[in-house]
């Protein structure tokens, strides 16, 4: 914009910063079964890596089972051995070309562990917004400085940058509060 900062670029930038946050929540294991919970898992195949729903298709029959048909017989032990190289304390069941996961109950340690991991990927959401709030204070800067917008104009647009700032960062403590709760919850 030549009138200071594109607030629907600021937007969509912090927008990235929050859903990229709900996609690493939602692959914590909260004690109900989650197709999610899968994500990470990288299965070498032809020659490859690839994420697990390439080669799979993993669903969830039950609250505390995830169900995984590999579409390739020649690829079950390669599943397999993904699911428990990803050290998500998972031991698949083989039944032909389908692994069945039953979920352990989380015991306290592993949920205050989950909850630290939780804390940690809600940091990095912050850190995420505040670098897209300081590239925006810093095109205002630079816009005054250049004589393309006034000195209110710079003071207004730096107060709208930073609540916008503030709303981002109270959705990731609400999102994370809300997560926190449900790993908590016995």
């Amino acid at each position: 914009m030549a009138d200071g900062v594109d607030f629907k670029d600021l937007q969509r930038r912090m927008d990235g910063a929050i859903s990229a946050f709900k996609h690493d929540i939602a692959s914590l294991r909260t004690g109900r079964a989650s197709g999610n919970l899968l994500d990470p898992v990288q299965v070498h195949a032809y020659g490859t890596t690839m994420p697990i729903n390439q080669v799979a298709n993993v669903s969830v029959p039950e609250p505390r089972m995830i169900s995984v048909s590999v579409w390739d017989k020649s690829m079950v032990g390669a599943v397999d051995r993904a699911i428990r190289e990803a050290n998500l304390g998972f031991n698949p069941i083989v039944d032909g070309t389908t692994l069945r996961i039953p979920l352990p109950e989380l015991n306290e340690q592993r949920r205050k562990e989950l909850v630290k991991l939780a804390h940690g990927y809600a940091e990095n959401a912050r850190v995420a917004v505040r670098h897209v709030r300081r590239d925006g204070m810093e095109h205002l800067k630079k816009s005054e400085k250049d004589g393309v917008i006034s000195q209110d104009d710079h003071r207004a647009q730096q107060e709208r940058v930073q609540k916008m700032t503030d709303d981002m960062i109270q959705s990731v403590d609400s999102l994370l509060a809300e997560k926190e709760a449900e790993i908590m919850q016995v």
